[in-house]
């Protein structure tokens, strides 16, 4: 190696890499850890870009953007069918898996005008060197690490450089493939289960029975008129009710803190667990999961309005509020099993949703559940709730009384970007099915 590069801190450099393969590292911790050594140690990169296919649930590939001085900037490339763009078609990553190649050089420091769009801009940007390459995780093109070394230094990066950063992307390659799989665990569950109950199944709660009792405000929501709604819209659009539904309502508990344990049909669970079995932590649990409700409500207010306009019916549902104990964890199966919250108070908060068609409210509340949380709330009186022995005063909410939360309309859905870099991972798969 040359004198600017150091045999003895390359080799720091690299084991450190290989030794976060037995560690919990994240992948921006790993991309920022190893640009930041390769940096000190005198390699003169100034710009650094990896992509991971990833193994995830909502995301096709994360992407990571260093820049010396800067840190390292992150975007979850999310799925998507998208079409063909002749700006990701010219990138040097798609020529690269294109023609089966590893590595692809370019020297930017020349007065020349150059086919890949990324290369102007890094030129513009005063870099003089980029060295691009792909490292597939498996035999199928695109599933692995597209990466892209950039300098400023003039002449470029040197023989000795260039052997470095070769010697560390294979290292880096190992060990980003162990975390892309140690994470892909916990994105599955904490997209399928929820954060709160996906890590308690990651902590070891993964035998039948496992789990706790927990004391928690309890959500259930439902389409009213579902069977007709199913029956006389199209495919399409009952799924598309069923969106609007989700997105305007069942998000509005998530965003509010709580976890969405479970959809069951045109229906969800979630709970907001109390930090305490105290009075002061009921109340903040109960609290919030009513102006979840309030909010929920107001969401779903602007986006029937819209409906309307557009000649489609409203959609109506139901949520049913209360607190109580409830057993938090895993039944079912030996080989298949769920993670959930049961038991009576859960049964309770189903039957306290059931009512709302009765009374014509969108939200009924328990009188233990009321108690807790200031608002509006009109008495409906002493109800028999099914498998419950006695009758319990339950109650309406008006969101349209002492009104804390505000609603400029539905909640818009998330716009969604591509980067060159998910372009091509896309692009390549569906060359793949093309040939097949």
């Amino acid at each position: 190696m040359s004198e600017r590069t150091s045999i003895t801190l390359i080799d720091e450099v690299s084991d450190w890499v290989v030794s976060q393969a037995l560690t919990n590292v994240d992948l921006k911790s790993l991309v920022t850890g190893t640009c930041e050594r390769l940096a000190a140690a005198g390699v003169p990169i100034l710009r650094v870009n990896f992509t991971f296919s990833v193994l995830h649930p909502l995301y096709n590939a994360m992407g990571f953007v260093w820049r010396r001085g800067k840190g390292t900037s992150v975007d979850g490339l999310r799925h998507t069918a998208k079409g063909e763009d002749s700006r990701y078609t010219k990138s040097p990553y798609f020529y690269l898996v294109s023609n089966d190649l590893q590595h692809l050089r370019r020297r930017l420091n020349k007065g020349e005008c150059f086919d890949y769009p990324i290369l102007n801009e890094l030129k513009q940007e005063g870099m003089t060197d980029y060295l691009a390459f792909v490292r597939n995780f498996e035999d199928q093109p695109g599933k692995g690490i597209f990466g892209s070394w950039a300098t400023a230094q003039s002449g470029g990066f040197s023989e000795s450089e260039i052997e470095a950063l070769l010697r560390i992307q294979k290292r880096l390659a190992v060990t980003a493939k162990v975390a892309v799989l140690k994470n892909l665990a916990k994105n599955a569950l904490t997209t399928y289960l929820g954060q709160g109950a996906g890590n308690r199944v990651l902590d070891g709660q993964i035998r039948r029975g496992d789990g706790e009792t927990i004391r928690a405000a309890i959500v259930m929501g439902d389409i009213r008129g579902s069977t007709i709604m199913a029956e006389t819209l199209g495919r399409q659009t009952y799924i598309d009710a069923l969106n609007i539904f989700f997105d305007n309502v069942a998000s509005a508990f998530s965003d509010a803190g709580g976890e969405i344990l479970s959809f069951v049909g045109d229906g969800f669970l979630a709970i907001f667990p109390c930090d305490s079995n105290t009075k002061q932590a009921r109340t903040k649990a109960c609290t919030a999961a009513a102006q979840a409700a309030h909010v929920a409500s107001a969401q779903m207010a602007a986006a029937n309005a819209e409906r309307e306009a557009e000649g489609y019916d409203s959609i109506e549902y139901g949520l049913g509020l209360h607190i109580g104990n409830v057993m938090f964890g895993n039944v079912g199966l030996m080989d298949r099993l769920t993670f959930s919250a049961f038991g009576s108070a859960v049964n309770e908060a189903a039957r306290l949703e059931a009512l709302t068609k009765k009374f014509d409210s969108h939200i009924i509340a328990s009188k233990e559940f009321r108690s807790r949380c200031e608002g509006h709330w009109i008495s409906y009186g002493e109800q028999n709730l099914r498998g419950v022995g006695h009758a319990i005063e339950i109650f309406g909410h008006d969101i349209n009384v002492n009104c804390s939360q505000s609603c400029n309309g539905p909640k818009p859905k998330p716009e969604l970007t591509l980067s060159d870099a998910e372009q091509i991972v896309l692009l390549q798969q569906e060359s793949q099915l093309e040939d097949s």
